[in-house]
C-alpha cells in the first residue's frame, strides 16, 4: 500500500510539474532564423568598391557580437550575424539580401549600407515581411510605416542634417556665396532638399553652382575646380567618405580656402579627413551624433573607458579615430537590447513591433540624444550637435538640434 501511494504521489508530482512548466515552454515564439541556442541576423556592407571606408560599421558590430556570444548570448542564445559584401553596387545588394532571406532564412536585416543599395531591395523586404532595421541610410523615403512598416533608419535624417547647415550660414554668413558637391543618388538630393529648404526664398540667390558627381568617378577634381571658379565662399560637400577626401584635399591643393562643410555620412576621420589631410581640413564643420572618442572630453566618461577596452580586445583591426568603429558598437548595442525587450518572442512581427516602440540610451551617442521610436515615426535617432575640426579631431560647438 505504500508503495503504491508513493508511486501514486510521484505521478501526480510529475503531472503538476509538466502542467506548471507548459506555460513557459509555450511562451517560446519563433520565427524563420531563431532556435533555442541561436538567432541568425544578417546585413549587406561594402567591404569592396567605392565605399568600402563604411564597412568599419559591420567589422565593429561583428566584434561587438563576438563580445556577447562570448558572454553567453542573449536569453541563451547566440547572435550568428552573417555580413555579405555588395560593393556598393544596387544589383549586387539585391543578389545577397535575397540569399540572406531565403537561403540563410535570417530572422531579420541590421544596418545593410547605402541608400541606392537599400532602396534596391526595401520593397521586396517588405513584401517578404522581414524586419529592415537601423539601415545605414537618413534618406526621407525610409521612413514611412503606412507604406513600409518594415523599414526603419538609423542614420538622423539626410534632409534635416542639411537644414541645419543651411539655417548655421544664415545665421553665421548670410551673404555667403555658396557651392555644393553632391552625389548623383537619393543621398545627394534629400540633402540638397534640406538645405535648399533651410535657405528658404534666398537659396536662388546664395547657391551659385552645384556640382555633381557619381560613385563609379575616378576623381571630383574638376567639379571642385568649377566650384571655385564661381566665386563661392562656402564649400557644402555631400560626399561619402572616398570623395570627401578628394574633395577637400583637391581645394586645398588648388588654394581655395572656402568654409567648409561636410556631411555626417562623409566626415570620418579615418576615411576623410587622415587621406585629405589634417591642414587640409582644418576649419571644416559637420554635424555629429555620437561621441568623438578623439575628444578629450570624454577620457574618463565610463561608456568610453568601456569602449576602449572593448576595441583593444575585440576589435583592434579598425582605427580609433574611424567613425564607424563607435558607430558599429551602437549598432550591436541596440540589437542586443531589442533583443532583450523581445524575451522569448522572436517572430518577426513582435522584433518590428518592439523596434517601433524603442526608447533608450546608447553608451556612445552624445548626452541628450537617444534612441526613440514610435509606429507613426520610425527614425530613432532625431538629434544632432555641430562641430568643428580643429587640425586634430572634431570640437562640438552647439546645443542639441533637433530634427524634424
Amino acid at each position: 500500500m505504500a508503495w503504491r501511494k508513493s508511486s501514486t504521489l510521484v505521478a501526480w508530482a510529475t503531472v503538476a510539474f509538466a502542467v506548471a512548466t507548459s506555460p513557459a515552454i509555450a511562451q517560446k515564439k519563433y520565427g524563420p532564423g531563431v532556435t533555442d541556442t541561436e538567432i541568425r541576423i544578417g546585413t549587406t556592407t561594402p567591404y569592396s568598391g567605392p565605399a568600402s571606408a563604411y564597412s568599419a560599421g559591420a567589422v565593429s558590430a561583428t566584434a561587438y557580437f563576438t563580445m556577447i556570444n562570448e558572454q553567453g548570448g542573449v536569453n541563451g542564445r547566440k547572435i550568428n550575424f552573417i555580413s555579405l559584401d555588395d560593393a556598393y553596387s544596387p544589383p549586387k545588394t539585391v543578389e545577397q539580401i535575397r540569399r540572406l532571406i531565403e537561403s540563410d532564412e535570417v530572422s531579420f536585416l541590421v544596418n545593410p549600407v547605402g541608400t541606392a543599395t537599400n532602396m534596391a531591395v526595401f520593397k521586396y523586404i517588405n513584401q517578404k515581411g522581414v524586419p529592415h532595421l537601423f539601415i545605414g541610410t537618413g534618406a526621407t523615403v525610409f521612413n514611412d510605416p503606412e507604406h513600409y512598416p518594415w523599414t526603419m533608419s538609423w542614420t538622423p535624417h539626410y534632409a534635416s542634417e542639411g537644414e541645419i547647415y543651411a539655417r548655421y550660414i544664415l545665421s553665421a554668413k548670410p551673404d555667403a556665396k555658396i557651392g555644393i558637391l553632391a552625389q548623383n543618388d537619393d543621398l545627394g538630393r534629400d540633402y540638397l532638399m534640406g538645405f535648399r529648404r533651410g535657405l528658404g526664398d534666398k537659396a536662388a540667390t546664395m547657391i551659385v553652382s552645384t556640382q555633381a558627381y557619381n560613385t563609379t568617378d575616378p576623381t571630383v577634381d574638376s567639379q571642385v575646380v568649377s566650384l571655385k571658379s564661381s566665386g563661392a565662399d562656402v564649400f557644402v560637400i555631400i560626399t561619402i567618405p572616398k570623395f570627401s577626401a578628394q574633395a577637400i584635399r583637391k581645394a586645398y591643393d588648388i588654394d581655395w580656402h572656402p568654409q567648409e562643410f561636410v556631411v555626417s555620412v562623409g566626415s570620418s576621420i579615418a576615411g576623410a579627413i587622415r587621406p585629405a589631410g589634417f591642414e587640409a581640413a582644418k576649419g571644416i564643420i559637420s554635424a555629429a551624433y555620437q561621441k568623438d572618442p578623439a575628444d578629450p572630453q570624454w577620457q574618463d566618461d565610463p561608456a568610453m573607458k568601456a569602449w576602449n577596452v572593448w576595441m583593444d580586445k575585440y576589435n583592434p583591426r579598425i582605427n580609433r579615430s574611424d567613425y564607424y568603429a563607435p558607430y558599429g558598437y551602437n549598432i550591436g548595442y541596440a540589437v542586443v537590447q531589442l533583443l532583450k525587450q523581445c524575451g522569448d518572442d522572436l517572430t518577426r512581427e513582435n522584433i518590428m513591433k518592439q523596434a517601433s516602440h524603442l526608447d533608450m540610451e546608447l553608451p556612445l551617442l552624445l548626452p541628450g540624444i537617444r534612441l526613440k521610436t514610435s509606429p507613426t515615426d520610425l527614425r530613432p535617432i532625431k538629434q544632432m550637435r555641430l562641430v568643428r575640426f580643429n587640425g586634430e579631431r572634431y570640437v562640438l560647438f552647439s546645443d542639441v538640434i533637433e530634427s524634424n
